[in-house]
């Protein structure tokens, strides 16, 4: 898998994710995503910059643009360096929240896309990692 292009977005107040979320879109049109591909994707992308502002008190989002034989994809790469999730499982159940949201976000944005990965300890932040292939 090579990756062929990388940008990385800055997510400190909720105008970035606006932007994050636009920028998303635009490298899905690229990709040659659908229609249904571009708004699963940036649906994630906005509820993760979201959780990266709102519960990691800001951080970073990558974007890739990802080849793979006669597959393309797009892999974004969401840190903080917040306090970190202390039970990643329970955090994922629909119905969790750690705030005054539904408590579908990380476990919507995970059934968005094809690969989601996390990594996250408390007082070390989180990594929330997702590749939607066309």
């Amino acid at each position: 898998m090579a990756v062929i292009k990388h940008d990385v977005r800055q997510l400190r107040s909720s105008e970035d994710v606006v932007v994050a979320r636009r920028a998303v879109r635009e490298w899905a049109v690229a990709a040659g995503f659908s229609l249904v591909e571009q708004t699963k994707i940036v649906t994630a992308a906005s509820e993760l910059a979201r959780n990266t502002l709102h519960y990691g008190g800001g951080g970073t989002m990558r974007l890739e643009s990802l080849n793979d034989g006669p597959k393309r994809g797009l892999r974004l790469i969401f840190e903080d360096q917040g306090p970190g999730i202390a039970d990643i499982e329970r955090a994922l159940q629909d119905g969790y929240t750690s705030g005054s949201g539904l408590g579908l976000g990380l476990g919507g944005a995970r059934r968005l896309v094809n690969d989601f990965d996390i990594h996250s300890r408390p007082g070390e932040g989180t990594r929330v990692a997702i590749t939607r292939w066309k």
